[in-house]
Protein backbone atom coordinates (compact mmCIF):
# COMPACT_ATOMS: atom_id res chain seq x y z
CA UNK A 1 0.00 0.00 0.00
CA UNK A 2 1.59 3.07 -1.09
CA UNK A 3 2.39 5.61 2.21
CA UNK A 4 0.62 8.74 2.06
CA UNK A 5 3.06 12.22 1.87
CA UNK A 6 3.89 14.15 4.70
CA UNK A 7 1.00 16.16 6.22
CA UNK A 8 2.11 20.17 5.72
CA UNK A 9 2.83 21.77 9.26
CA UNK A 10 1.25 24.98 10.21
CA UNK A 11 3.13 28.54 9.90
CA UNK A 12 1.70 28.99 13.44
CA UNK A 13 2.45 25.17 14.54
CA UNK A 14 6.31 25.66 13.92
CA UNK A 15 5.85 29.72 15.16
CA UNK A 16 4.67 28.48 18.67
CA UNK A 17 7.57 26.38 19.30
CA UNK A 18 9.26 27.02 22.54
CA UNK A 19 12.71 26.85 20.82
CA UNK A 20 11.63 29.52 17.75
CA UNK A 21 9.49 31.87 20.24
CA UNK A 22 12.78 31.98 22.19
CA UNK A 23 14.37 33.09 19.12
CA UNK A 24 11.71 35.69 18.20
CA UNK A 25 12.62 37.44 21.63
CA UNK A 26 15.92 37.25 21.21
CA UNK A 27 15.54 38.84 17.87
CA UNK A 28 12.36 41.67 18.71
CA UNK A 29 15.24 42.29 21.22
CA UNK A 30 17.85 43.19 18.75
CA UNK A 31 15.75 45.03 16.23
CA UNK A 32 14.29 47.01 19.36
CA UNK A 33 17.78 48.37 19.90
CA UNK A 34 18.01 48.70 16.26
CA UNK A 35 15.03 50.93 15.59
CA UNK A 36 16.29 53.15 18.75
CA UNK A 37 19.83 53.72 17.68
CA UNK A 38 18.13 54.54 14.34
CA UNK A 39 16.15 57.30 16.33
CA UNK A 40 18.99 58.63 17.97
CA UNK A 41 20.57 59.00 14.94
CA UNK A 42 17.81 60.67 13.34
CA UNK A 43 17.69 63.01 16.35
CA UNK A 44 21.32 63.35 15.46
CA UNK A 45 20.88 64.37 12.03
CA UNK A 46 18.54 66.95 12.77
CA UNK A 47 20.06 68.61 15.43
CA UNK A 48 23.49 68.18 13.58
CA UNK A 49 21.46 70.42 10.96
CA UNK A 50 20.13 73.00 13.31
CA UNK A 51 23.71 73.74 14.98
CA UNK A 52 25.20 74.32 11.35
CA UNK A 53 22.16 76.63 10.83
CA UNK A 54 22.51 78.58 13.60
CA UNK A 55 26.19 78.66 13.35
CA UNK A 56 25.71 79.98 10.10
CA UNK A 57 23.54 82.59 10.95
CA UNK A 58 25.79 83.91 13.31
CA UNK A 59 28.44 84.35 10.65
CA UNK A 60 26.44 86.04 9.01
CA UNK A 61 25.11 88.41 11.09
CA UNK A 62 28.28 89.03 12.46
CA UNK A 63 30.05 89.93 8.96
CA UNK A 64 30.12 93.63 8.01
CA UNK A 65 27.81 94.52 5.39
CA UNK A 66 29.28 94.26 2.13
CA UNK A 67 28.57 96.12 -1.27
CA UNK A 68 25.01 94.41 -2.94
CA UNK A 69 26.44 94.02 -6.12
CA UNK A 70 29.62 92.51 -5.28
CA UNK A 71 27.73 89.08 -3.69
CA UNK A 72 24.81 89.56 -5.90
CA UNK A 73 25.05 91.29 -9.61
CA UNK A 74 21.99 92.85 -11.12
CA UNK A 75 19.93 90.25 -13.33
CA UNK A 76 21.55 87.17 -12.04
CA UNK A 77 20.33 84.29 -10.21
CA UNK A 78 19.85 84.49 -6.58
CA UNK A 79 21.98 81.97 -4.27
CA UNK A 80 20.56 80.75 -1.42
CA UNK A 81 23.06 81.25 0.94
CA UNK A 82 22.77 84.90 0.40
CA UNK A 83 19.38 84.86 2.70
CA UNK A 84 19.96 86.90 5.61
CA UNK A 85 23.29 88.52 4.57
CA UNK A 86 23.65 92.14 5.69
CA UNK A 87 24.49 94.40 2.59
CA UNK A 88 24.59 98.25 1.43
CA UNK A 89 23.73 100.03 -1.25
CA UNK A 90 23.19 103.76 -2.07
CA UNK A 91 21.07 104.88 -4.34
CA UNK A 92 17.72 107.62 -4.69
CA UNK A 93 14.18 106.11 -3.60
CA UNK A 94 11.40 106.72 -6.62
CA UNK A 95 8.20 106.86 -4.14
CA UNK A 96 5.50 107.46 -7.07
CA UNK A 97 6.34 103.08 -7.68
CA UNK A 98 5.73 102.50 -3.59
CA UNK A 99 3.51 99.52 -3.17
CA UNK A 100 2.28 97.47 0.19
CA UNK A 101 2.40 94.03 0.08
CA UNK A 102 -0.96 92.46 2.06
CA UNK A 103 -1.03 89.52 4.59
CA UNK A 104 1.93 90.09 6.32
CA UNK A 105 2.35 89.75 10.20
CA UNK A 106 4.39 91.13 12.58
CA UNK A 107 3.88 90.16 16.92
CA UNK A 108 1.07 88.57 16.18
CA UNK A 109 -0.39 91.22 14.22
CA UNK A 110 -1.49 91.60 10.26
CA UNK A 111 -0.54 94.08 8.64
CA UNK A 112 1.61 95.39 5.37
CA UNK A 113 5.34 95.54 4.08
CA UNK A 114 6.04 98.84 3.14
CA UNK A 115 7.84 97.91 -0.04
CA UNK A 116 9.98 101.27 -2.15
CA UNK A 117 11.70 101.32 -5.10
CA UNK A 118 15.65 102.76 -4.77
CA UNK A 119 17.08 103.40 -8.24
CA UNK A 120 20.92 102.58 -7.79
CA UNK A 121 23.95 104.70 -7.79
CA UNK A 122 26.67 102.31 -6.32
CA UNK A 123 26.07 99.15 -4.84
CA UNK A 124 29.70 98.39 -4.06
CA UNK A 125 30.88 97.72 -7.64
CA UNK A 126 31.77 101.41 -9.03
CA UNK A 127 28.69 100.76 -11.61
CA UNK A 128 30.74 98.01 -13.11
CA UNK A 129 27.85 94.80 -12.06
CA UNK A 130 25.48 96.66 -14.74
CA UNK A 131 28.27 98.22 -17.43
CA UNK A 132 26.41 95.84 -19.82
CA UNK A 133 23.08 96.69 -18.89
CA UNK A 134 20.54 98.80 -20.23
CA UNK A 135 20.81 101.11 -17.28
CA UNK A 136 21.48 101.50 -13.68
CA UNK A 137 19.57 99.09 -11.83
CA UNK A 138 16.71 99.42 -9.14
CA UNK A 139 16.39 96.96 -6.28
CA UNK A 140 13.17 96.70 -4.21
CA UNK A 141 13.33 97.76 -0.35
CA UNK A 142 11.40 96.68 2.23
CA UNK A 143 11.14 99.48 4.47
CA UNK A 144 9.49 98.25 7.54
CA UNK A 145 5.82 96.89 8.65
CA UNK A 146 2.83 98.83 9.11
CA UNK A 147 -0.78 97.95 10.22
CA UNK A 148 -3.28 99.92 7.65
CA UNK A 149 -2.86 100.37 4.02
CA UNK A 150 -3.51 104.04 4.98
CA UNK A 151 -0.43 104.51 7.05
CA UNK A 152 -0.32 108.17 6.81
CA UNK A 153 2.60 110.33 5.66
CA UNK A 154 5.42 110.01 8.25
CA UNK A 155 5.38 106.09 7.14
CA UNK A 156 4.99 106.67 3.45
CA UNK A 157 7.24 109.37 3.16
CA UNK A 158 11.19 108.57 2.58
CA UNK A 159 14.29 110.41 2.66
CA UNK A 160 15.03 112.73 -0.33
CA UNK A 161 18.09 112.63 -2.58
CA UNK A 162 20.89 110.17 -2.46
CA UNK A 163 20.38 107.35 0.44
CA UNK A 164 22.59 104.59 1.39
CA UNK A 165 20.56 101.65 2.78
CA UNK A 166 22.32 98.75 5.20
CA UNK A 167 19.77 95.87 5.15
CA UNK A 168 19.67 91.84 5.02
CA UNK A 169 19.41 90.36 1.99
CA UNK A 170 15.98 88.23 0.70
CA UNK A 171 15.26 85.90 -2.51
CA UNK A 172 12.45 86.93 -4.65
CA UNK A 173 9.34 85.41 -3.90
CA UNK A 174 6.98 83.45 -6.72
CA UNK A 175 3.81 84.82 -7.78
CA UNK A 176 0.76 83.83 -6.24
CA UNK A 177 -0.97 81.85 -9.30
CA UNK A 178 -4.98 82.16 -9.18
CA UNK A 179 -4.64 84.02 -6.01
CA UNK A 180 -7.31 86.57 -5.79
CA UNK A 181 -6.39 90.51 -7.39
CA UNK A 182 -5.64 92.55 -4.49
CA UNK A 183 -8.49 95.40 -3.82
CA UNK A 184 -8.09 99.40 -4.95
CA UNK A 185 -6.59 101.27 -2.33
CA UNK A 186 -7.88 104.72 -2.55
CA UNK A 187 -5.89 106.43 0.59
CA UNK A 188 -2.61 104.73 -0.08
CA UNK A 189 -0.47 103.03 -2.31
CA UNK A 190 -1.40 100.01 -4.78
CA UNK A 191 -1.33 96.95 -3.06
CA UNK A 192 0.50 93.58 -4.00
CA UNK A 193 0.34 90.18 -2.68
CA UNK A 194 4.12 89.10 -2.92
CA UNK A 195 7.71 90.90 -3.36
CA UNK A 196 8.39 89.57 -6.75
CA UNK A 197 10.71 90.89 -9.08
CA UNK A 198 9.76 89.31 -12.18
CA UNK A 199 6.30 91.11 -11.38
CA UNK A 200 7.58 94.66 -10.18
CA UNK A 201 10.17 94.96 -13.16
CA UNK A 202 7.12 95.48 -14.98
CA UNK A 203 6.45 98.17 -13.26
CA UNK A 204 9.58 99.84 -12.22
CA UNK A 205 11.58 98.80 -14.99
CA UNK A 206 14.49 97.50 -15.46
CA UNK A 207 17.25 96.42 -14.84
CA UNK A 208 15.99 94.73 -11.37
CA UNK A 209 18.50 92.55 -8.95
CA UNK A 210 16.81 88.87 -7.89
CA UNK A 211 16.36 89.82 -4.39
CA UNK A 212 15.23 92.75 -2.00
CA UNK A 213 16.75 94.41 0.53
CA UNK A 214 14.79 94.24 4.24
CA UNK A 215 16.01 97.81 5.53
CA UNK A 216 17.66 97.98 8.53
CA UNK A 217 19.08 101.46 8.67
CA UNK A 218 19.18 104.20 5.99
CA UNK A 219 21.46 107.42 5.92
CA UNK A 220 19.97 109.92 5.73
CA UNK A 221 17.41 108.17 8.17
CA UNK A 222 14.13 107.57 7.61
CA UNK A 223 10.89 108.30 10.31
CA UNK A 224 11.54 106.64 13.24
CA UNK A 225 8.58 104.23 14.06
CA UNK A 226 7.87 106.44 17.39
CA UNK A 227 7.02 109.31 15.27
CA UNK A 228 4.54 107.20 12.74
CA UNK A 229 7.57 105.46 10.69
CA UNK A 230 7.12 101.85 9.42
CA UNK A 231 8.24 98.90 11.79
CA UNK A 232 11.46 97.43 11.74
CA UNK A 233 11.58 93.98 10.81
CA UNK A 234 13.66 90.70 11.74
CA UNK A 235 16.25 89.67 9.73
CA UNK A 236 14.85 87.05 7.17
CA UNK A 237 15.83 83.32 7.49
CA UNK A 238 14.98 80.20 4.91
CA UNK A 239 11.91 78.52 5.23
CA UNK A 240 12.77 75.02 6.45
CA UNK A 241 16.66 76.16 6.36
CA UNK A 242 17.17 73.38 9.46
CA UNK A 243 17.04 70.43 6.85
CA UNK A 244 19.16 67.00 8.05
CA UNK A 245 22.31 66.17 8.21
CA UNK A 246 22.39 63.21 5.40
CA UNK A 247 25.01 61.46 6.77
CA UNK A 248 23.51 60.71 10.12
CA UNK A 249 19.89 60.63 8.20
CA UNK A 250 21.22 57.24 6.03
CA UNK A 251 22.84 55.67 9.49
CA UNK A 252 19.25 55.75 11.03
CA UNK A 253 18.20 54.17 7.75
CA UNK A 254 20.90 51.58 8.20
CA UNK A 255 19.82 50.80 11.77
CA UNK A 256 16.19 50.58 10.96
CA UNK A 257 17.31 48.02 8.49
CA UNK A 258 19.48 46.00 10.49
CA UNK A 259 16.10 45.68 12.71
CA UNK A 260 14.09 44.62 10.00
CA UNK A 261 16.95 42.23 9.20
CA UNK A 262 16.27 40.33 12.32
CA UNK A 263 12.82 39.80 12.28
CA UNK A 264 12.63 38.54 8.56
CA UNK A 265 15.92 36.20 9.85
CA UNK A 266 13.35 34.62 12.37
CA UNK A 267 10.77 34.43 9.78
CA UNK A 268 13.54 32.17 7.41
CA UNK A 269 14.00 30.18 10.53
CA UNK A 270 10.70 29.39 10.65
CA UNK A 271 9.81 28.19 7.13
CA UNK A 272 13.23 26.39 6.95
CA UNK A 273 11.97 24.33 10.13
CA UNK A 274 8.94 23.75 8.02
CA UNK A 275 10.87 22.37 5.25
CA UNK A 276 13.19 20.64 7.66
CA UNK A 277 10.20 18.55 9.12
CA UNK A 278 8.50 17.69 5.49
CA UNK A 279 12.06 16.07 5.00
CA UNK A 280 12.36 14.36 8.24
CA UNK A 281 8.95 12.63 7.55
CA UNK A 282 9.41 12.28 4.06
CA UNK A 283 12.36 10.16 5.14
CA UNK A 284 10.84 8.19 7.33
CA UNK A 285 8.21 7.08 5.20
CA UNK A 286 10.55 5.85 3.08
CA UNK A 287 12.44 3.90 5.57
CA UNK A 288 9.16 2.35 6.60
CA UNK A 289 8.13 0.99 3.61
CA UNK A 290 11.08 -1.41 2.59
CA UNK A 291 12.10 0.31 -0.72
CA UNK A 292 14.79 2.12 0.37
CA UNK A 293 17.63 2.53 3.17
CA UNK A 294 18.48 5.71 5.44
CA UNK A 295 20.53 8.11 3.06
CA UNK A 296 19.01 6.91 0.20
CA UNK A 297 16.03 9.79 -0.66
CA UNK A 298 17.21 12.41 2.15
CA UNK A 299 20.83 13.13 1.24
CA UNK A 300 20.48 16.58 2.81
CA UNK A 301 19.45 15.38 6.27
CA UNK A 302 16.91 17.03 8.84
CA UNK A 303 17.05 20.79 10.82
CA UNK A 304 17.43 24.52 10.81
CA UNK A 305 18.01 25.19 6.52
CA UNK A 306 18.73 21.61 5.79
CA UNK A 307 21.59 21.09 7.82
CA UNK A 308 21.71 17.67 9.49
CA UNK A 309 19.78 17.25 12.56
Amino acid sequence: MPSRPPARRSFWAVATQPRLIGILLLFLLAAGVCGRLGVWQLDRAYERAELAAEQEAAEAAAAAPVGLGEVLPPQTSFPGELVGREVQVTGTYEPDGQRLVTGRALDGRSGYLVLTPLRVTDDGTGGASWSELSGPPVVPVVRGWVGSPDPGEPALGVPAGEVQVTGWLQASEATQDGAPTPPENPGGPPLVDSVSTAALVNDWGGPIYSGYVVLTASDPAQTAEADGGPAALPRPVIEGGTGVNLQNFFYALQWWVFGLFAVALWLRLVRDEMAGGRRERSHRGTRGDGKGGAGTDDPVGTGIAGLPG
